[in-house]
């Protein structure tokens, strides 16, 4: 049984490679996340996430696929789910002649339960086991790289709409992953190109931005935090600070889920305390912090791979070294985000009447 198998990494492209099979294998890769390149059609998909299950039966199979802008799988059936913002556009549509107040908001929330069944169904029926959904980020206005992600500027309508949503997650049979603890939304600068700050006080991201988390605490599976500085909190981002991930999010919030670092690829995440870091240095610091899992994405086309190899033999390292102790505790909470039961096969799910009810609820 593996000890603690906390990377996420890419594959280069539509099947396995000898060395992304070599990858996978090793006992500290726990998982996979796929990208639109992944993607010719959804046998091609199927097929390749049975290669990934040959290899390993408990490998994580994830992907980012929320809707709108953010859905990696588009065409050959796949569903074109709607940006999460329409959802909270329903929820604010005036009520109709005739209908109580509130009409709207519940017909928001079973417009997300069923985006939310859509979006996990179909993943499970070509053998993905996790979106990284929902978004919890409020929408301040300013950030484009959230924009219409979010699914309002309310703490309390973005909690209960995604709380539905992973209702219908749930129902396909698949997990939860709520974004990017404690909020990316006020900040303007996009994190994948440098490193957002976000100079508000804790008392004021938790009254907003985080709150969604505590009220979601019992049914979030697991958490996503930002490459974020909140300089009033903490000098590091987010994803490498022990106050957030341990004192706030697990002991204050009562989060007791898993939790992914964001892609440590991108360059908010290859900084750490003004200093420039490798992959392995931002895996330990991520891991040391709190983190059960961390994301090293789009390295498999660099080098032929050449990051990743590298990152599994430092991580090697550091365990005989013992500059960093494998987790039980981080590995179960891995492996309880692996799909229990067999998913609906696509035939039987596009003719089953969850789906064609659910279909006819989107927004």
């Amino acid at each position: 049984m593996t000890v603690h198998a906390p990377l996420i990494i890419d594959v280069a492209g539509l099947s396995l490679t000898r060395a992304d099979c070599q990858r996978l294998a090793h006992p500290l890769v726990g998982g996979v996340i796929l990208f639109g390149r992944n993607w010719q059609n959804r046998d091609q998909l199927t097929t390749l996430c049975r290669q990934i299950k040959s290899v390993r039966p408990d490998l994580l199979i994830a992907v980012d696929h929320e809707g709108g802008r953010v859905q990696r799988f588009r065409t050959d059936g796949f569903t074109h789910l709607p940006p999460m913002a329409a959802l909270g556009a329903l929820w604010m549509r005036p009520e109709k002649a005739g209908e109580m107040t509130g009409t709207s908001a519940l017909r928001a929330c079973a417009a997300a339960t069923a985006a939310g069944y859509v979006l996990g169904a179909e993943l499970r029926a070509c053998g993905v086991d996790l979106s990284f959904s929902p978004v919890l980020d409020l929408d301040h206005g300013g950030s484009s790289v959230i924009g219409d992600r979010a699914l309002g500027r309310d703490a309390r309508v973005v909690t209960l709409l995604a709380q539905a949503l992973m209702l219908g997650l749930k129902q396909s049979g698949m997990g939860n992953c709520g974004k990017h603890f404690p909020g990316h939304g006020f900040v303007k600068a996009d994190s994948h190109l440098e490193i957002p700050v976000d100079s508000r006080s804790l008392k004021a991201i938790l009254a907003e931005d985080a709150a969604p988390y505590g009220w979601l605490s019992s049914s979030l599976e697991a958490v996503m935090p930002a490459h974020v500085i909140y300089p009033k909190v903490d000098r590091r981002p987010a994803g490498f600070s022990a106050r957030w991930l341990q004192d706030i999010l697990r002991h204050r919030l009562g989060f007791t889920g898993a939790i992914f670092s964001d892609d440590l690829s991108m360059e908010a995440a290859r900084f750490i305390d003004g200093q420039r870091v490798s992959f392995t240095e931002a895996a330990l610091a991520a891991l040391a912090a709190g983190a059960d899992m961390v994301l090293l994405c789009n390295q498999s086309i660099v080098e032929d791979g050449t990051p990743i190899d590298a990152a599994i033999d430092d991580l090697s390292r550091a365990v005989l070294q013992g500059d960093w102790a494998l987790s039980a505790a981080s590995e179960a909470r891995r492996q309880a985000l692996l799909p229990v039961g067999a998913p609906l096969a696509w035939d039987e799910l596009m003719v089953s009447e969850r789906y064609m009810h659910a279909l006819s609820m989107l927004p």
